[in-house]
């Protein structure tokens, strides 16, 4: 009988510890993506162009150093581009995991108006890292 109660009482606190996560309640900044993605946010504010390439994939990183040469910027140049074009108040609503891959959807502002975003995100190397993004003013 005890073990039948210990057992049953296990279940119970395993069960409201997950419910959250099952409701669709769970906290997207404490997932591995979310922390991933605030992190790209960071460098981003603080201008980081190298920190910003290695919270991307190799080869987005790659792409954003072809696309500054192209462009004739230089890393801090494009770092302050950057900086005006990532929206604002940005809220992690939704993540989709498939094995190695996922996408985060967020809202924030941008130019006085709402926007949503679309961040493609992978793992590579054991760490999730942001393959690319994209924001509009459309659902």
């Amino acid at each position: 009988m005890r073990i039948l109660a210990r057992a049953v009482l296990t279940l119970l606190l395993v069960s409201l510890a997950a419910a959250p996560a099952f409701a669709g309640g769970k906290d997207l900044e404490t997932t591995p993506q979310g922390k991933a993605y605030r992190a790209l946010l960071k460098t981003v504010e603080a201008g980081d162009y190298e920190g910003y390439k290695k919270a991307m994939t190799a080869e987005s990183a790659k792409e954003m150093d072809a696309q500054t040469k192209e462009m004739g910027m230089e890393p801090k140049k494009a770092m302050l581009f950057l900086k005006t074009m990532v929206a604002k108040e940005i809220k992690l609503i939704d993540l989709k995991v498939d094995g190695k891959k996922a996408t985060l959807s967020a809202t924030g502002n941008s130019g006085g108006e709402r926007s949503y975003g679309s961040i493609q995100m992978a793992e590579e190397g054991g760490h999730w890292k942001v393959v690319k993004q994209g924001w509009s003013n459309k659902k």
